[in-house]
C-alpha cells in the first residue's frame, strides 16, 4: 500500500508540475516585449484539441472554387473535411491532396477567422511550418472583413508570408492597394531567405499600426509598408482585416514551374496563432 500511495503521490506531483508549466508558459505568451513597444493578448488559437478546426474560431472559405480565386489555381478548397484540414499534436495541419472534386484534380483547406476574429491594427503571430515541392503555394495573410473601398485591391490585402515551392528557400511579404498591385505591376514586397522553412516551424509575424506595418520572420524584420497620408488608394489599412490560412496547388504563381505530382500529399503544420492589442505608453 506504501508502495502504491508512493507512486499516486509521484504522479500527481507530476501532472501538477506539467499544468504549472502550461499556465507559466501561457502566462509567458499574455504579456509580450517587442523592440517596438509592449502587447497584450487578445485572441489566440494554441491548437490544444483534436478534431476539425474550432468552429468558433475558424470559417471555411469556399466561394472562390468555381473562378480558381482568381489565380486560376489547381485544387478544389473543401469543407468540414479532415482530410483537408485536421488538429491533433497541438498542430493544424492543412493538408493538399490529390482527390478530384469541383472539377480540380487537387483538393485542399482554406481557414478565414471574419466574423470570428477580426481586427484593426495589432501583432498577429503564426508559428508555422511550410510544405515545399513544385506546384505547393502556402500562405498567412490578411483581407478587409467589410470592403468599405470597394472590390480588391481598392480595400487592401496583406501578405504576412507566401512561399512557392520551386523557390522554397524565399518567403514573400507584400502589400497590395489600389495603388500598389501585382496587376498593375505596381506592388511593394520584400522577400527573406529562410532556408529551415520547410524543416522548422518560425514565426511569421504582423505588427500593424496606424502609421505603418512591418513583417517579420522570428526576430528580424524584412518588409515596411508605410502610410503616405494620400488616401485610401495608398493607404486602406485603417479599416478592420481577418486571417486566412490556406494551401493552394499550382495557379500564376504557384504552377509557374509546374506541379510535381510524385511529392503529394503536401502539409502546412500551424502550431498556433495570436493577436496581440499594443499598450499605451
Amino acid at each position: 500500500m506504501g508502495k502504491i500511495l508512493w507512486m499516486l503521490t509521484g504522479f500527481l506531483l507530476i501532472a501538477c508540475n506539467q499544468n504549472h508549466d502550461k499556465k507559466t508558459a501561457q502566462k509567458d505568451y499574455e504579456h509580450i516585449s517587442t523592440t517596438t513597444g509592449e502587447w497584450q493578448l487578445v485572441w489566440d488559437e494554441e491548437f490544444d484539441y483534436i478534431g476539425l478546426p474550432d468552429s468558433a474560431k475558424w470559417s471555411y472559405d469556399t466561394e472562390g472554387n468555381q473562378w480558381g480565386w482568381g489565380n486560376n489555381e489547381a485544387q478544389h478548397y473543401t469543407a468540414n473535411d479532415s482530410a483537408n484540414a485536421f488538429v491533433e499534436n497541438g498542430v493544424l495541419t492543412i493538408t493538399a491532396r490529390i482527390d478530384s472534386m469541383g472539377g480540380k484534380r487537387y483538393t485542399s483547406a482554406r481557414l478565414i477567422t471574419k466574423g470570428k476574429g477580426d481586427w484593426l491594427y495589432g501583432r498577429f503571430e503564426i508559428r508555422a511550418k511550410l510544405p515545399t515541392g513544385k506546384g505547393t503555394w502556402p500562405a498567412i495573410w490578411m483581407l478587409p472583413t467589410d470592403w468599405e473601398y470597394g472590390a480588391w485591391p481598392n480595400s487592401g490585402e496583406i501578405d504576412i508570408m507566401e512561399n512557392v515551392g520551386y523557390d522554397p528557400d524565399t518567403i514573400v511579404g507584400s502589400a497590395h492597394t489600389k495603388s500598389y498591385n501585382h496587376v498593375a505591376g505596381t506592388q511593394k514586397n520584400a522577400k527573406i531567405y529562410v532556408p529551415t522553412c520547410h524543416t522548422d516551424y518560425h514565426v511569421y509575424a504582423l505588427e500593424w499600426e496606424p502609421e505603418e506595418y512591418r513583417l517579420y520572420v522570428d526576430d528580424t524584420c524584412y518588409f515596411t509598408f508605410q502610410n503616405e497620408h494620400g488616401s485610401y488608394a495608398e493607404w486602406p489599412f485603417d479599416k478592420r482585416f481577418h486571417l486566412i490560412l490556406n494551401l493552394a496547388v499550382g495557379g500564376n504563381w504557384g504552377g509557374q514551374k509546374g506541379i510535381d505530382e510524385s511529392l503529394f500529399p503536401h502539409h502546412f503544420y500551424i502550431d498556433y496563432v495570436r493577436v496581440y492589442a499594443k499598450k499605451a505608453n
